[in-house]
């Protein structure tokens, strides 16, 4: 990379994730304002991508998420017949984990009254709809978890039948990847409680459409393309990126 275009990328990116962070706490009708639980969701997804990493990243290179998939096959890293069956065992693995959430909460959930606070245990929704800038949101946080995940893509897998490639991250990179997630959320979930992955917010969203509650409100379909379009578009872009600097 050149090292001028690096100075460039790299002040902006402080700029984007620390700016944010001062908007996302001193604006108003963000996901931070006024609620210091903002500091422990964000936190604690951070420590999960953390732990979800280092358990599989020897095995599958622990993408996790649709749009690393997607970044990383982009840039050359992943294999084509790969992407299907990791995006969809993604998407499952989502709906399991979020289904075994609502057994284990399944008493205080009969307790909450608030259908909107019930749905947002469970997907992503934003702080002021604005579609557009909805989107762009998901976009920007998206890209800018993917941009680093390729500059820490190192491992090489050897599965059965397939090429030795470039698959994603390995067990030393959980710890970078678990920061980079909890800034992100810091930084930039504010307006739309940062999904940054398409299975993250679809899996446990038709976990929701499914599960019974006598005054359950609608799972939101008409926002939902957005936690699933802004992310693939935002792995992509920083593909696009990450393979012109190289």
């Amino acid at each position: 990379m050149d090292p001028i275009f690096a100075e460039f990328l790299g002040t902006a990116v402080l700029l984007l994730l620390g700016q944010g962070v001062v908007a996302n706490v001193c604006l108003g009708q963000t996901k931070a304002a006024g609620d210091p639980g903002w500091l422990i969701i964000t936190t604690a997804w951070g420590l999960a991508v953390f732990v979800a990493v280092y358990m599989v990243g020897a095995a599958s290179g622990a993408h996790l998420n649709p749009a690393v998939t997607i970044g990383l096959f982009c840039a050359d890293k992943f294999q084509g017949a790969l992407v299907a069956p990791y995006m969809l065992a993604q998407l499952a693995g989502a709906m399991v984990g979020s289904a075994v959430v609502y057994v284990c909460y399944l008493d205080h959930y009969r307790v909450t009254t608030d259908e909107e606070t019930v749905r947002g245990t469970f997907c992503t929704s934003p702080s002021i709809r604005n579609l557009p800038r909805n989107l762009f949101t998901e976009v920007v946080g998206t890209f800018a978890l993917v941009l680093g995940v390729l500059f820490l893509v190192d491992p090489t897998l050897e599965l059965a039948g397939v090429e030795v490639t470039d698959y994603g991250l390995g067990s030393l990179d959980a710890l970078p990847v678990g920061l980079l997630v909890w800034v992100i959320g810091l930084s930039l979930g504010g307006p739309t409680g940062f999904a940054i992955n398409p299975a993250r917010d679809l899996g446990p969203r038709l976990v929701f459409a499914l599960v019974p509650r006598a005054t359950k409100t609608t799972p939101d379909w008409s926002y939902a393309w957005v936690p699933v379009i802004g992310p693939l578009i935002g792995g992509a872009l920083a593909a696009v990126v990450f393979t012109a600097v190289q």
